[in-house]
C-alpha cells in the first residue's frame, strides 16, 4: 500500500484549520459540493456553534498525484485548544506525517509550540503551512520568518495556502504525497519466515445504542477483515468483527482494513470498560504483542456535578458513562452531600473541558445540574505524617491539622505584542507566576516564559490574560512538579451550620478578599427566613467575614381591628418567642438556584 498518506493537521485555535480540511473534501471530491457545509468535520452541534474542534475527526480521501496515479490519504483532523491537546496527541501517533498550519494574520501562536513539540517527539515529518493568504492583514514575510525561527527550515519549504478560495491546497495535496511517506513495513517479514502479525492501535472509539462500541484504528501490521474473531490484547477479550470500514466521513463499510489503513471496527460490545484508548487489537489467539499506547491522561481540574432533582440520579450516571465512551479524558466517581444529595466528583482536562461537558450533559440528556466550585488536587501532609491527595475542598484537613502542602505548578508559553508586555507581566505578578525567560520574535512579539501554580491558572488567569491584551495574547502551559502551596481552606456557615458546597481552598494571601465575596454573594442571592440568619466565612480557625440576613417580617396582628391593644402586644410576644425558638432549632434550606449564582 505505497500509495497511503497518513497525516494530521496541528495549529492554534481559530487558525483555519477546519477550513482547510473543506477545502481538502471539496477538491478531492469526496463530498459533493452542492452538499459542502463550513466545519464539515465537526460534527457536534456545540463544535458549529462555537466554532471550535472538540473531538478528533478521521476522514479519508483519494487524490490523483502529479505521476497520474491515485492516492489515499487519511486526514485525522485535531483540536487547537489546550483544553484537548490529549485528542492531538492520540491522533499523532495514529498518522506517519503532519501539516503544521500557521495563520498568516495571527502569527506563531502558544499552542502552535505546543503542539509543534508534540509533533517533533514522535519525529514525524511536519509540513509547514502559511493560511490566510488572501487576508488584507496577512503579514506572510514575518510570519514566514518566525515559522524559520521555531521549525529551522527554508523560507522556500513553507506553502502559502487560503482555505478559504482554495489557493495553494491541490499543491498542497501533492506536497503530501512527496513530503509524507507512506506506511513502514507493509508486506515484509520477520526475520523467521512469518509475515506480519495483525496490529491495530485503538486511538478513539464511540458508542452506539444498537451496534455497542465502535473502535476507531490505526493498522499496523496484518488485515481486520469483516467477521473475523479478534481480541482486545490489554483486558483479553475476544469479539467478532460484525463490520469494518473508513470514515468518508460517515462510515462507509468495506470487507477488509489492510495494514497503513485507518477504519472503524464494529465490536458489538455493550459492557462498558472493556475499550480503551491505546489498547492493540490482534486475531484471537495471536502470540502479537501489544503497540505502545497512550499515558492515562491526568485531570487538572476537579469539580462536583449534582442533579436538580435527585431523581434524575440515574440518569446522569448513565450519562456520564455513555460520554466516557466518546471522551476517555473524563474521570468521576460517586460521591454524596448532606444539602445536595448523591452526586459525582468527575476530573476534567481544563476549564473549557468541564465547560463543554456540562453542556453536552444539559443538551444531550436534559439534564438540570448543580456544579461546586472547580478546585485542584493538592497533596496534603499531616501533623502524624500521613500523606493524602484531596481533590475534594471539603475533604481539606482542618488548619491545625494540617502540617504540609503541596500542589501541582506549571510551566507556560505567553506570546504577545510589545505593546501589552508590561500590563501581562503585572496579571502575571497577581496570579504568583515568576518569569524565568522572555524572547523576542523578528516581528517584535514576545515569548514569556514562566511558572505558576495550576490554583492561579484556573482562577481566571485565560480570560484576564485576553482581557489585559485585547485579546492578542496567547497561552499554553504543561503541568509540572509538586511545590510547596501556601493555602487554606475556606468554610461557608450558614445559621452556624457549616455547607460543604461552599467549601474552597484559596492562597493564605487572598483568604480575607475570597471570604468577604462568597458572604457578600450569599447575602446577595440567600431568600430570607423567618428569623435572623448568619451568613459567615472562616478560616484558619476563625471568623473571617460575616453579614447577618434579616428576619421576614410578618404583620400576626394584621387581621385584628379595634377592640383591646393588649391582644396585638400578646401576638407580638409569641411571634417574638417563635423566632428565637427559630433562631435556636432553625435549618436554613438552600434553593438550587442559590448554589447556581454562587458557583458562576
Amino acid at each position: 500500500m505505497k500509495n497511503i498518506r497518513n497525516f494530521s493537521i496541528i495549529a492554534h485555535i481559530d487558525h483555519g484549520k477546519s477550513t482547510l480540511a473543506d477545502r481538502m473534501l471539496e477538491i478531492t471530491n469526496t463530498i459533493e459540493k452542492r452538499k459542502m457545509k463550513e466545519q464539515v468535520l465537526d460534527r457536534m452541534e456545540l463544535e458549529r456553534e462555537k466554532g471550535i474542534t472538540i473531538k478528533m475527526q478521521p476522514v479519508r480521501m483519494t487524490h490523483v498525484g502529479e505521476d497520474n496515479e491515485e492516492y489515499i490519504f487519511n486526514l485525522i483532523d485535531t483540536p487547537g485548544h489546550i483544553d484537548f491537546s490529549y485528542e492531538v496527541s492520540r491522533a499523532l501517533k495514529a498518522v506517519d506525517g503532519t501539516i503544521l498550519l500557521v495563520d498568516a494574520t495571527q502569527g506563531v501562536q502558544a499552542q502552535t509550540l505546543t503542539t509543534l513539540r508534540m509533533a517533533q517527539s514522535q519525529k514525524l515529518p511536519i509540513i509547514p503551512v502559511l493560511s490566510k493568504i488572501d487576508s488584507p492583514y496577512a503579514r506572510i514575510s514575518d510570519v514566514k520568518s518566525e515559522i524559520v525561527e521555531i521549525l529551522h527550515c527554508r523560507k522556500e519549504e513553507i506553502l502559502e495556502i487560503s482555505g478559504k478560495t482554495g489557493e495553494g491546497v491541490k499543491e498542497l495535496l501533492n506536497i503530501i504525497i512527496k513530503k509524507i511517506p507512506a506506511p513502514n513495513n507493509l508486506g515484509t517479514e520477520y526475520p523467521n519466515g512469518h509475515s506480519v502479525p495483525t496490529q491495530a492501535l485503538v486511538f478513539d472509539f464511540q458508542y452506539s445504542n444498537h451496534r455497542g462500541v465502535i473502535v476507531f484504528v490505526r493498522v499496523f501490521g496484518g488485515e481486520i477483515r469483516k467477521n473475523k474473531t479478534l481480541s482486545f490484547k490489554a483486558v483479553n477479550k475476544k469479539f467478532d468483527a460484525q463490520e469494518v470500514g473508513f470514515f468518508s466521513p460517515d462510515m462507509k463499510e468495506k470487507d477488509i482494513l489492510s495494514a497503513g489503513e485507518i477504519g472503524y471496527i464494529v465490536t458489538g460490545i455493550k459492557e462498558p470498560g472493556v475499550a480503551s484508548v491505546g489498547d492493540t487489537i490482534t486475531l484471537h489467539g495471536s502470540s502479537a504483542l501489544a503497540l505502545k499506547g497512550y499515558q492515562t491522561p491526568n485531570p487538572v481540574v476537579w469539580a462536583s456535578i449534582f442533579p436538580e432533582s435527585q431523581n434524575d440520579f440515574t440518569i446522569l450516571k448513565q450519562a456520564l458513562n455513555l460520554l466516557f465512551l466518546s471522551d476517555s479524558s473524563l474521570s468521576f466517581s460517586e460521591e454524596s452531600s448532606g444539602v445536595l444529595g448523591r452526586g459525582f466528583r468527575c476530573g476534567f482536562l481544563g476549564m473549557l473541558h468541564m465547560e463543554i461537558i456540562m453542556e453536552r450533559l444539559k443538551r444531550e440528556f436534559s439534564l438540570k445540574l448543580v456544579i461546586t466550585s472547580p478546585s485542584i488536587m493538592y497533596e496534603v501532609e499531616n501533623k502524624k505524617g500521613e500523606k493524602k491527595l484531596i481533590y475534594s475542598p471539603s475533604l481539606f484537613p482542618n488548619y491545625g491539622d494540617v502540617a504540609f502542602v503541596r500542589e501541582p505548578w506549571v510551566d507556560a508559553d505567553i506570546i504577545t505584542p510589545l505593546e501589552y508586555l508590561s500590563s501581562i507581566i503585572q496579571l502575571l505578578q497577581e496570579h504568583e507566576s515568576k518569569i524565568t525567560n522572555t524572547e523576542t520574535f523578528t516581528d517584535g512579539r514576545t515569548i514569556i516564559k514562566t511558572e505558576m501554580p495550576l490554583r492561579e491558572l484556573m482562577r481566571n488567569f485565560f480570560d484576564e490574560l485576553k482581557r489585559v491584551s485585547s485579546g492578542y495574547a496567547s497561552l499554553s502551559y504543561d503541568i509540572k512538579e509538586m511545590k510547596s502551596a501556601d493555602v487554606v481552606k475556606l468554610e461557608v456557615l450558614i445559621a452556624e451550620e457549616l455547607v460543604p458546597a461552599f467549601s474552597k481552598v484559596v492562597s493564605s494571601k487572598r483568604v480575607g478578599e475570597e471570604a468577604k465575596e462568597i458572604v457578600e454573594k450569599l447575602y446577595k442571592h440567600l431568600p430570607r427566613q423567618m428569623f435572623k440568619t448568619k451568613i459567615q466565612a472562616s478560616a484558619q480557625g476563625r471568623i473571617i467575614s460575616s453579614k447577618t440576613l434579616s428576619a421576614m417580617k410578618k404583620d400576626v396582628t394584621g387581621y385584628l381591628y379595634g377592640g383591646d391593644i393588649t391582644r396585638k402586644m400578646k401576638l407580638r410576644e409569641k411571634q417574638k418567642r417563635g423566632k428565637k425558638k427559630l433562631l435556636e432549632r432553625g435549618k436554613v434550606n438552600i434553593p438550587t438556584k442559590v448554589f447556581f449564582e454562587i458557583m458562576k
